[in-house]
């Protein structure tokens, strides 16, 4: 049985290098939705026994009192993610995230792993989720193939640095090098029924960049951003999260459509906009995530 979670609420996820106690110690204090306990880049080679030892005794001692917990491993070219498996999975993280993902059977061997640490270390199957890291172009045009990939599967997710790499070229701050990359694993996701998760800003000096970063993505139809410092956190829940104009509207549109389809009505007004049955599932979408942020008051 696949985990109730895969659907929960991710506007942010922030990268924390596992092996540094003092950043993995308390972070849900700044409210993240997810937080990635990193393995990989973020832990020099000779440190990579240190940095699992300090993750498995986060994961098992910290209350991190509801926020997620991923954890990003090695990957799959070197000797080192199956022991990050065992790990993760034997300390109870709630997803694991793949790097440099670039076909479906890559997650299928993840997954594999995942499967034999769960009846290891006695957790119930189907607890740990995946996620995928898309890093080059090979990697995003396989978007739709990892998507579907896994039951466990959660979403994809886009790592501009390493993509632009591939690519030839660089991030420019303009988003122009990441348009192709994004629209396609926007796609991707939602023929497959996951989320999609934008790259990081590392740029902390420039917060109107960022605002304006975060806002083309929430247009776009992503569900969330990887961010590296809490600074960035409530940026990304300010612009992910309903406003009370737009719950009320939704609220509107929903109450309308289920009174005027009883009636054989198709299509009529809201507010002075013409509303039909095409409007309804984004109306209870904006509801639902209103009652995931914490901020609907309604009744629907």
């Amino acid at each position: 049985m696949i985990n109730a979670n895969k659907k929960r609420l991710r506007r942010t996820m922030m990268f924390l290098n596992a092996q540094k106690p003092s950043l993995i110690k308390d972070p849900y204090i700044y409210k993240p939705d997810s937080i990635m306990l990193d393995l990989e880049d973020a832990v020099a080679e000779n440190q990579k026994d240190a940095a699992r030892f300090s993750l498995y005794h986060a994961l098992k001692s910290i209350d991190y009192r509801g926020c997620e917990r991923v954890v990003r491993i090695n990957g799959l070219d070197t000797d080192l993610w199956k022991e990050d498996i065992r790990c993760s999975v034997a300390g109870g993280c709630d997803v694991i995230r793949i790097p440099k993902t670039e076909t479906g059977a890559m997650v299928k061997a993840v997954e594999d792993e995942v499967i034999k640490a769960e009846k290891e270390f006695g957790r119930p199957e189907g607890s740990t989720l995946i996620m995928a890291a898309l890093e080059s172009a090979r990697g995003v045009l396989n978007a739709l193939e990892v998507c579907e990939s896994s039951e466990r599967m959660i979403g994809v997710a886009l790592s501009g640095g390493d993509y632009t790499k591939d690519l030839q070229t660089h991030i420019t701050g303009t988003g122009v090098e990441l348009m192709g990359a994004r629209q396609h694993m926007i796609i991707a996701a939602r023929a497959s029924g996951v989320q999609c998760f934008d790259t990081v800003w590392t740029n902390l000096d420039d917060m109107d960049g960022f605002r304006e970063d975060v806002q083309k993505i929430h247009d776009m139809g992503f569900d969330g951003k990887s961010i590296i410092n809490p600074r960035q956190i409530n940026v990304v829940h300010e612009i992910f999260t309903p406003t009370q104009k737009d719950i009320i509207f939704a609220e509107k549109v929903v109450r309308e459509i289920d009174s005027k389809k009883a009636l054989g009505i198709g299509v009529f007004t809201v507010d002075g906009k013409m509303i039909d049955i095409a409007f309804y599932d984004g109306a209870k979408r904006t509801i639902e995530l209103a009652k995931a942020s914490g901020v609907y008051k309604g009744e629907l």
